[in-house]
C-alpha cells in the first residue's frame, strides 16, 4: 500500500518536476528583474551637501515622482512620436510584403521555392546591429556604391540620413530584416489549408487571384494577427537601428526613441531610477496596446463566427 501511494505521488508530481527548471529560469531572468526595476522606479538618490564622503548619497523613497517626471519629459514624448511615425511605415510595409511573398510562394507556378524561401528569410538571421551597420555604410555618400552609380548617371543623390528620409532609411532596415520571419509564419499557415478547399474553388471557376483574396487571406487571418502583434512590440522597442546609425549622422539624437532615452538616463546620466520608471512605462504601454489589439481581434473573430 505504501509503495502504491509513493508511485501515485510520483506520477502526480512529475509535471511539477518538469516545470521546475522553466519556473526557476522565469523567476531569475524575467520576474526578478521586473520586480527590481519597479523597486528602483519608486526610489531616488538624495544627495546631502556636496555629495562627498560616506553617507552623502542616500537612496530614499520617491513614490510616483519618477513616473511623473518621465511622463512630463518632452524628450520621451518626442521619442514616442518619432516611433509612431517609424511604426506607421514599418508595420504595414513589412506585413504587406510578407503576405505577398507567402502568397507567391504558395502558388504552383513558383520555381525553386526552397531557395526563394531561404533567400527571403536569410536577412532575419543577421543580427540587427550588423544589419544596421551594413545599411549605414550603404547610406553614406562617400562609400556607398549606390551614390557612385547615381553620380555617374547624373541623378540627384538624396541624403538618407538627414531629415524626413531618415525615417525611411531606418524603416528599410527593419523591413529588410523582419519580412522573412513574418513570411514564414504566414506561409506555414497557408500550407495547413486543406487542398480540397482550393479544388472546390477551382471547380466553381475561381481564379488564382480570387482564391488568394477570398480564401487564403481570410483563412490565415490568425497568423496575420500574430505577426501584427509581434511587429507592434518590435516597433515600440526599436533601439539597435537608430543607435547604430547615430555615429553616422547628427539627425539621430541620444533620445531618438524611448528605449534610447532609457539607456541615456541609466548609463549617460547615471540616473538609473528615472530610467527604470521610463522602462516600466514603456512596458505598460506595450502590454496595454498588445492585449487591447488581441482582445479586439478575438472579439471580431467571435462576431464573425456567430454570423
Amino acid at each position: 500500500m505504501t509503495s502504491a501511494r509513493r508511485k501515485s505521488y510520483g506520477v502526480k508530481g512529475a509535471p511539477y518536476a518538469f516545470l521546475l527548471p522553466a519556473t526557476i529560469l522565469f523567476a531569475l531572468f524575467f520576474a526578478l528583474p521586473i520586480g527590481y526595476a519597479m523597486w528602483l522606479s519608486l526610489h531616488k538618490v538624495q544627495v546631502k551637501g556636496l555629495g562627498l564622503g560616506a553617507g552623502a548619497r542616500e537612496e530614499v523613497w520617491a513614490g510616483l515622482e519618477n513616473y511623473t517626471d518621465s511622463l512630463t519629459d518632452s524628450q520621451l514624448l518626442d521619442g514616442a512620436v518619432r516611433v509612431l511615425g517609424y511604426g506607421a511605415i514599418v508595420v504595414p510595409v513589412m506585413l504587406g510584403l510578407a503576405l505577398l511573398f507567402a502568397l507567391m510562394l504558395d502558388t504552383d507556378r513558383v520555381r525553386l521555392a526552397p531557395v526563394t524561401r531561404l533567400a527571403i528569410f536569410l536577412p532575419y538571421a543577421i543580427p540587427g546591429v550588423v544589419a544596421a551597420m551594413l545599411w549605414g555604410f550603404l547610406y553614406l555618400p562617400d562609400v556607398s556604391p549606390f551614390y557612385f552609380v547615381l553620380d555617374r548617371l547624373g541623378m540627384p543623390q538624396p541624403d538618407l540620413l538627414d531629415g524626413g528620409p531618415l525615417y525611411f532609411a531606418l524603416s528599410n532596415i527593419a523591413v529588410w530584416g523582419g519580412t522573412g520571419f513574418n513570411m514564414i509564419v504566414i506561409y506555414t499557415a497557408l500550407q495547413s489549408i486543406p487542398a480540397e478547399v482550393y479544388e472546390a474553388a477551382k471547380l466553381d471557376g475561381a481564379t488564382p487571384l480570387q482564391i488568394a483574396i477570398r480564401i487564403k487571406i481570410p483563412m490565415v487571418a490568425p497568423s496575420l494577427v500574430l505577426t501584427f502583434f509581434f511587429s507592434i512590440i518590435a516597433t515600440l522597442q526599436v533601439f539597435s537601428e537608430p543607435t547604430t546609425l547615430k555615429p553616422l549622422t547628427n539627425s539621430v539624437s541620444t533620445t531618438w526613441s524611448p528605449l534610447m532615452k532609457v539607456y541615456q538616463d541609466a548609463f549617460g546620466k547615471g540616473d538609473i531610477h528615472s530610467a527604470a520608471a521610463t522602462a516600466v512605462i514603456i512596458a505598460i504601454v506595450t502590454l496595454v496596446l498588445s492585449f487591447g489589439f488581441l482582445r479586439a481581434a478575438n472579439s471580431r473573430n467571435k462576431q464573425e463566427a456567430a454570423q
